[in-house]
């Protein structure tokens, strides 16, 4: 007998094994959570559904970020049952204390005629295009296929929407929408890199589509060559998951706060002034109930004259990127369900310190806008 055969006899003896049809049992009653410890070219052929696929080399590194719960009831497999016996092996050490190997692994699932799960995968093209991605345990294939599923509407194609369209089309956000009546004035290309020179008196949005698949060209783009107002407000925005604010004014501000309160969307937030700016995230419909709206932080707008406008006022042109970056990561948090979003705190950024600051705040009970009253 070999040292490895002999390991897996050992484990036989100190690991639980538990038979398929008992384990379709826990799968049905939804009382555990099945892994995948296989390598993705063997999920392509199917895993048992709801499956979390962590293959065998990753498990110790993104065990403990999958599942935060060490009592949670875990049934590893893998094809045939000896490297699921390794990998209980390995969680029990990191302190899981209810861990099963599923005896026979899924050969023995699929003989028992079991249910089996389609597996979606990346084409070789995405693989080649996203392969830092892929690299990153947190996000891999599982989060790569979220983000060219998700679809996020960009309220302005100006200075904050330039850097949010570039990098989640960069990302692989799958459908972007734009959203902006107004047209390129040369003025503008001192901070909204998303257009060039030749494109002075061209339609934003239409510029911005040309950029967007210009730089990804597998990526969907809806463009709205119109303001956002009341009458069409949820129309469009309930076509996407989230909505990003890049709006320059509070009219569209306070709209794109309401219409997302009413659809139960995500807001992700920005805002510049000269040298400095702002951005938080507000949901109240998240799985966070707690979560305030852009009305419990700011219940109306200033008098007007009070908070000027880029137009207005001026704005240092690389300030747009800083915030609107800062608006692009929150987004692929929020596609992704990783790290601590933004919601119920607001990052202050001031350019001439380089300096940024956080308030928090909470929900208001008596906001207008989402509140239970």
């Amino acid at each position: 007998m070999t040292s490895i055969q002999a390991q897996l006899e050992k484990l036989r003896q100190t690991i639980s094994q538990i038979k398929p049809i008992l384990a379709a049992e826990e799968l049905y009653g939804e009382s555990a959570t099945f892994i995948d410890v296989r390598e993705s070219e063997e999920q392509q052929n199917g895993i048992i559904p709801g499956a979390l696929k962590i293959g065998r080399g990753f498990l110790e590194l993104k065990i403990e970020s999958q599942i935060k719960n060490k009592n949670k009831k875990i049934i590893l497999y893998c094809a045939s049952g000896s490297r699921s016996l390794l990998a209980a092996n390995s969680i029990k050490l990191l302190g899981y204390t209810n861990v099963l190997s599923l005896e026979g692994g899924l050969k023995s699932w699929k003989d028992l005629g079991l249910p089996i799960a389609v597996v979606e995968s990346l084409s070789f093209s995405d693989k080649e295009r996203y392969q830092r991605h892929l690299q990153i345990p947190e996000v891999g294939e599982e989060g790569q296929l979220k983000l060219l599923k998700s679809k996020v509407l960009i309220v302005g194609a100006g200075g904050l929407g330039s850097p949010i369209a570039l990098y989640l089309a960069a990302a692989g956000v799958g459908t972007i929408g734009v959203i902006d009546d107004d047209i390129i004035d040369r003025s503008n290309l001192q901070r909204q890199i998303i257009h060039k020179d030749r494109d002075v008196s061209k339609s934003k949005v239409a510029s911005a589509k040309q950029s967007i698949q210009d730089l990804n060209p597998n990526c969907r783009v809806l463009t709205f060559a119109e303001r956002l107002v009341p009458e069409n407000a949820e129309s469009i925005l309930s076509q996407f998951d989230i909505i990003v604010d890049g709006s320059d004014n509070f009219s569209s501000r306070y709209l794109i706060n309401d219409t997302c309160v009413k659809l139960g969307l995500p807001n992700v937030h920005g805002a510049i002034y000269r040298f400095e700016g702002q951005a938080s995230v507000f949901w109240p419909a998240s799985p966070n109930s707690d979560s305030p709206c852009y009305r419990c932080l700011f219940p109306a707008a200033p008098p007007a004259g009070e908070a000027p406008s880029c137009a207005e006022a001026g704005v240092i042109g690389a300030l747009p990127g800083v915030i609107g970056l800062i608006e692009a990561m929150e987004t692929l948090k929020l596609i992704l369900n990783l790290g601590k979003s933004l919601m119920g705190r607001l990052m202050l950024y001031n350019g001439l310190d380089n300096t940024f600051k956080e308030l928090t705040f909470k929900k208001d009970p008596q906001c207008m806008v989402c509140s239970k009253n």
